[in-house]
């Protein structure tokens, strides 16, 4: 057959969420200084190949795909761009974990065990890995995010259909708003999964309306794109734990604790007085999967205080897949059909 596209993927999940990582295929773009001037070619001038692997027959609304590249900073053994549904996040916790893992279980970078140290050049910034490793295999990863902080603590917003609702903004390496799931009269449950999720992104769009939080290291990073439903703070046997779901645009849940969700999370617990550094605690999903995360220090970004999170967790390769794009196919960038892909007003 004639076949316009090959692209080499690594399938791979982190605590549930499916994060594909691309090992071959793609070149480098010219003449771009840091990672996130790639992600803005790749977003502006080559989004067909997110579009080919994430839209139907190739992809589902529930997963995300990362491509390795060569890194701008000199001080990281790789760099990644994340794809998702509807955007280029900056940073995501759960897809640094499945790429650390997959580039120690390739081979890609060196794996030493019983410790595995890497940095990893982002959008968001250098990130670096600390990867437990046995026997080739990739036991955890753990995390040190760029520093997280809060824009806004209840910020009240006008939902259509919901009244007035107090919202936290933060930045965890992408814009979250926050929301308590009590205030919205539901609980974090697979049997509230529809009515969740058409209220998330309703509160988003709300939000996007009134308020456009911009970073104040790259003014280009701006305004809310994801949503958090939190539950409160408890305690098990001495230990703090909480629940959270985020909702993924066009509307899905991210099936993992989510990293840069749990960082945003951290920064406004922090902000609260309710998380101090050091402390651990552990973030879980609505699939019942954990991240370990704490706090282990504090910074300044902008006007901004801001908290250094870490975030550790665990993924798992799943396959090795060769990706083809015959020319004849009618679908080149892929279809969304409406019975699965949230579909409606504002998408």
């Amino acid at each position: 057959m004639p076949i316009k596209r090959t692209l080499n993927v690594v399938g791979a999940h982190c605590a549930g969420e499916v994060c594909d990582v691309i090992v071959g295929g793609v070149l480098p773009p010219p003449n771009c200084s840091s990672m996130y001037e790639t992600l803005v070619h790749f977003r502006d001038n080559a989004d067909e190949i997110r579009q080919l692997l994430l839209n139907e027959p190739r992809g589902r609304p529930a997963m995300c795909t990362n491509l390795i590249l060569p890194p701008c900073n000199p001080a990281a053994d790789a760099g990644f761009l994340i794809m998702e549904s509807e955007e280029y996040p900056p940073m995501s916790g759960g897809n640094t974990i499945a790429v650390a893992t997959v580039l120690l279980e390739t081979g890609m970078v060196e794996m030493k065990t019983p410790i595995t140290e890497l940095a990893l050049d982002t959008p968001a910034g250098l990130v670096t890995v600390t990867a437990e490793c046995e026997e080739g295999k990739c036991k955890s990863v753990s995390f040190d995010n760029v520093p997280a902080f809060v824009f806004k603590l209840d910020l009240e917003v006008d939902v259509p259909g919901l009244g007035v609702i107090k919202v936290d903004v933060a930045w965890g390496g992408m814009i979250y708003v926050l929301v308590d799931v009590a205030a919205v009269g539901l609980s974090i449950e697979n049997k509230h999964g529809p009515k969740l999720i058409e209220v998330g992104e309703r509160i988003k769009q709300a939000v996007q309306r009134v308020y456009t939080p911009v970073h104040p290291e790259n003014p280009d990073i701006r305004g809310v794109s994801i949503l958090e439903f939190t539950e409160p703070m408890q305690l098990q046997n001495g230990h703090k734990y909480a629940v959270n779901t985020v909702v993924v645009s066009p509307g899905r849940f991210d099936r993992c604790p989510c990293g840069t969700g749990s960082c945003a999370r951290m920064a406004v617990l922090h902000a609260r007085g309710q998380l101090g550094v050091g402390e651990v605690f552990q973030h879980r999903s609505i699939i019942g999967s954990t991240f370990d995360c704490h706090i282990r220090g504090t910074a300044k970004v902008g006007e901004y205080d801001a908290v250094l999170p870490t975030v550790k967790g665990s993924a798992w390769i799943t396959a090795y897949k060769q990706v083809v794009l015959d020319s004849t196919d009618p679908f080149p960038l892929g279809f969304r059909v409406g019975d699965q892909w949230h579909v409606g007003d504002g998408n």
